[in-house]
């Protein structure tokens, strides 16, 4: 067991779920981020916004093990697919909407972090006593 009661082997199932998840988002961000036009980057927007739904899904599953591993899951997509391919080609380039993304997405899963604790309990708060 661990310290919020759970069996320590189903909490490691779900942080290696969760590294999984950060691959497959930022994976899938990083393909999309740059959809719209110059004036506005409605792929940017959606893939920020997958990245917070994902992030809290993941703290909420089984708390900041899980947050974490999605993040290391994320960060390495997203780096990996930064890199030069065999080709020389580039998914995100060095330019101001790659270091958005890049950054942008790193700020975004800060914020979930630092979400209140209470929106992820699984007792609704003020209801800790026996109803009379």
């Amino acid at each position: 067991m661990n310290s919020s009661g759970r069996p320590l082997g189903r909490t490691i199932v779900r942080t290696l779920l969760a590294v999984l998840l950060g691959v497959v988002m930022g994976a899938l961000g990083t393909v999309v981020h740059r959809f719209g036009d110059e004036s506005w980057y409605l792929g940017l927007v959606l893939a920020l916004a997958l990245t917070a739904a994902a992030g809290v899904l993941s703290r909420a599953w089984a708390g900041y093990g899980t947050l974490l591993g999605f993040g290391v899951g994320w960060v390495a997509m997203v780096q990996a697919l930064s890199l030069p391919g065999s080709g020389g080609d580039v998914v995100v380039p060095a330019g101001v909407l790659g270091m958005v993304w890049s950054y942008a997405g790193v700020a975004v899963l800060a914020v979930v972090a630092f979400l209140p604790a209470s929106w992820f309990t699984e007792v609704p708060v003020g209801r800790d006593r026996p109803a009379a």
